[in-house]
């Protein structure tokens, strides 16, 4: 019940305008031959644009219900919510966490991924596990652990949102849904994962360890 008032709270604070797709940092070529234009075409313009007029959809019902104070209406649009929301909070940071530049990570970044690792490329063999390892759908992230100021790598199914479901702060992630490779990789998901170190933006992932760890 604490959480169905949480999400309550929330949606009756939202009198902002509706979600809208992100553009992209780049051009929808930009990061060939790791991500083809098609793919990135398809991924972006129609995938990600499904979860933001999906997740709109959902919210003007969740208003309705919670004006009429129709709780069990308020129930049943949760896994709408979480879907649809997970997906655009998921691939609002993905599209950032990539780039066609060539990038290093931060000296800050660099020591909490030797402190909780040990070094970066054990840390590159454990996400990559994790992301080859999902089960049908999903994504692998390299999070960050308010509570012990450790990075944690973590595995969501489908579009599950990390922060909210496991308290970690996405700082990188892996979109593991065969719709962010198949065209190019077809059903080889190890090789898809591989190539996409080759295009971290670290900048980012180094920006949003900063604001992480000084938050907590």
């Amino acid at each position: 019940m604490f959480a169905l008032n949480r999400l309550s709270s929330a949606a009756l604070r939202n009198a902002r305008s509706a979600h809208t797709l992100p553009e992209l940092p780049y051009q929808y070529e930009a990061l060939e031959p790791i991500i083809s234009r098609d793919i990135m075409c398809l991924h972006h313009q129609k995938h990600h644009q499904t979860y933001v007029t999906n997740l709109n959809a959902a919210e003007e019902k969740l208003k309705a219900a919670l004006e009429k104070g129709d709780v069990s209406a308020q129930i049943a649009l949760g896994p709408a919510l979480r879907f649809n929301g997970g997906g655009h909070l998921n691939h609002s940071i993905f599209w950032q966490n990539l780039t066609p530049k060539t990038t290093e990570p931060s000296q800050p970044l660099c020591k909490a991924i030797k402190n909780s690792f040990g070094e970066l490329t054990k840390m590159r063999e454990v996400l990559t596990a994790a992301a080859i390892g999902v089960q049908g759908s999903g994504w692998a992230w390299l999070g960050y652990e308010p509570r012990t100021g450790c990075l944690r790598v973590a595995q969501c199914a489908n579009q599950d949102p990390l922060e909210a479901t496991t308290g970690l702060i996405p700082l990188f992630g892996i979109d593991v849904w065969e719709h962010a490779y198949y065209l190019q990789y077809k059903n080889v998901r190890a090789d898809y994962v591989k190539a996409i170190f080759d295009i971290i933006n670290w900048e980012d992932v180094s920006q949003r360890y900063s604001q992480a760890h000084d938050s907590c």
